[in-house]
This record gives C-alpha cells, structure tokens and sequence, in this order.
C-alpha cells in the first residue's frame, strides 16, 4: 500500500509539474510553480534514490554512486549546452561553480551530518579519499591557471588556453576511471555487502535509473523555468541564483539520494554521489562544455570570476581535509554546512 501511494504521487506530481510548466504560466503565478515543481522533485528524488540503493546493491556502492552522479549531471550537462548556444556563458559558470560546491559542502554535509546521527562512525575507503583529494587540488589549480593568466593574454589566447586545458582535464578524468575502475579497483572499491534484498531485478534496477534520471532532467528545467521570475519577486541577484539557487534545486535528487544512502549506513555511495559529482563537473562537464561550444561559432573560456574561485577553493579544501581520514561523524557534517552558509550569505550580498 505505501508504495502504491509513492507511485501515485509521483506520477501524479510529475505530470501536474508538466502540465503546469508548459500550459499553466497564463494561469498561475511564478511562486505556485515553484511549490509544484519542487514537490514533484521530491517524488522524484525518492525514486532516484530507490533506483540506485538497488544498482548499488548488485554493483557495489562505488559503482551505484558513480551512476548516480554521471546520469546527474548528463541532465545538467544537456540543459548547459542550451544555455550555451544561447551564448549565457556567465550563467553557465555560475552554475557550476554552484554544482560543484553544493555537491562539495551541501550534499557531503548534510550526508555526513544525517548519517553521522545515526550511526556514531562511518567508515569508506581511505585509499580512494586520499585520491579524490588530490583530485579536488588539481580541479582547483585547472580552474585557477586561466583566471590567473588572462590579464597576459590576448582573447584568442585566453580562448586557446581553455581548449588545450580543457582537452587535458577531459584525458586526466578519463585516466581516473580507468585507473580506478580498472587497474586498482580492488583498492579502491569496498567489499559489496549485503542489505538484504534488492526491490528490483539487476534489469529493472539500470532501467528505473535511467527512467529517473530523464525524469530529473525534465524536473529540474521545468524548477529552473521558474527560478527568473521567482528570483526577480524577491530580489535575488543572478550570481546567487546561477550559484545557489539553480545548485540547489536543480539537483534535489541527486542531493536526497546520497542522503539516503548515508542515513543506511552506505557513506562510500553518497560521497561518490557528493564527491564524485563535483570531480566529474570539474573535470569533465566544464571542460567539454568548452569543446561543445566551439560547435556554435563563439567558445566559451575556462575563466572563473574571483568570488567563483575562491568558492572552489574553499570548498575543496575543507572537504579535502574532512574526508582524507576515510571515516565521517555528525559534526564534520556541521562544519561543511556552516563553511556553505557562509558562502551563501557572501554570494547573497555580491
């Protein structure tokens, strides 16, 4: 009975979400819109989440995160080419400076923080943190290089710049997975462990992610549809919204995923989703968002405003310094989300 009733409001909430968003904006106003699309994203959010506890299951948490996070941000990544091609390359940015630090300090935190109040410790692999640290350093060193070179360089150099460096992020990030998938997975990878039964068959489980991955794309643009006259309502600047707002619920169910995967005892999973997210946004979304840009006659550089940067650094280096022991309690779960309120206050006042 109580899945029946899930399923219910999730279809139910998603296609009153469509309907809305595609007929009913004469009718209703941008707050309203805002309220039904963000319940249907918590339907969908449970259901992300269901479908990759059950991959994760036969998978392993590693691999069920690593799903998660990649099916995430193809949705992100579609929706970014439009805005490219509509040449917003600010609002790109910002959103993944956004990207990247809420699955930084957002997501890790309150996993950390919800899992960590259920259980005392939680436990992943330290080899892989220490190596998801030094990929943090690098994302941030890539990121930092153009900004800090292109008062020397012309335009076009600054353009070429980008190009070259976003070909060798996109080999070093090919690299990383095949190193960690391939040739040290073992060290990598904890031990698949049981939780009982899996809902759904191995099949059904790949294709129920996949289903709700489609579902958070078309979710989360129609919740980002409302965001400019939402934003423009209550006063909000585009920096905080490209930065925070669309972060923030353009991604609420990738988010509740690793939380629940947290709150059962699955820390490795949720901080591939959390982590594992800001990698892959850093070093291989941005980066080819540059060489798909070259395809609409103006490319987009690699250049990130000073606030941007400082934001990833700060989230990289205190998610750095939390994770590198391989073990989470609650109150390092309070210390990223006090480190992204703050940048939320600062972003807020720009």
């Amino acid at each position: 009975m109580k899945r029946h009733g899930f399923t219910i409001g999730l279809v139910g909430s998603f296609a009153l979400s469509g309907i809305v968003h595609y007929a009913g904006a004469a009718f209703i106003g941008s707050t309203v819109q805002f309220i039904i699309s963000a319940i249907a994203i918590i339907f969908v959010a449970g259901f992300l989440g269901k479908a990759t506890e059950s991959v994760a299951h036969y998978a392993g948490e590693r691999v069920g995160g690593f799903l998660n996070a990649t099916f995430g941000n193809a949705a992100e990544l579609i929706i970014s080419i439009f805005l490219i091609k509509d040449g917003l390359f600010d609002v790109v940015k910002a959103s993944i400076t956004g990207a990247i630090i809420g699955n930084m300090l957002l997501v890790l935190g309150l996993s950390v923080l919800l899992g960590g109040m259920k259980y005392r410790e939680q436990t992943f692999n330290v080899k892989l943190a220490g190596h998801n640290g030094s990929l943090m350093l690098l994302a941030v060193i890539a990121l930092f290089i153009p900004a800090a070179f292109t008062r020397s360089l012309t335009s076009n150099e600054t353009i070429n710049l980008s190009v070259v460096v976003s070909l060798i992020l996109i080999v070093a990030y090919l690299l990383w997975l095949f190193f960690s998938m391939v040739t040290h997975k073992d060290d990598l990878t904890d031990p698949v462990v049981e939780h009982g039964e899996a809902p759904w068959s191995k099949g059904r489980s790949v294709f129920y992610l996949i289903l709700a991955t489609v579902m958070v794309g078309f979710g989360s643009e129609w919740l980002v549809g409302t965001l400019d006259a939402f934003s423009h309502q209550f006063g909000l600047s585009e920096l905080f919204v490209g930065a925070f707002l669309i972060a923030i619920v353009g991604n609420a169910a990738e988010h509740s995923a690793a939380i629940i995967m947290a709150r059962k005892n699955k820390i490795g999973a949720a901080i591939e989703i959390a982590i594992g997210s800001s990698l892959q946004v850093a070093l291989f979304v941005a980066p080819l968002l540059v060489l798909l840009s070259m395809l609409f006659g103006k490319t987009m550089d690699l250049v990130f405003t000073t606030y941007e940067l400082i934001a990833i650094g700060v989230a990289a280096f205190i998610a750095k310094s939390i994770s590198q022991d391989g073990a989470t309690t609650w109150y390092e779960g309070v210390l990223l989300l006090v480190v992204y309120v703050v940048l939320g206050i600062a972003f807020y006042l720009v």
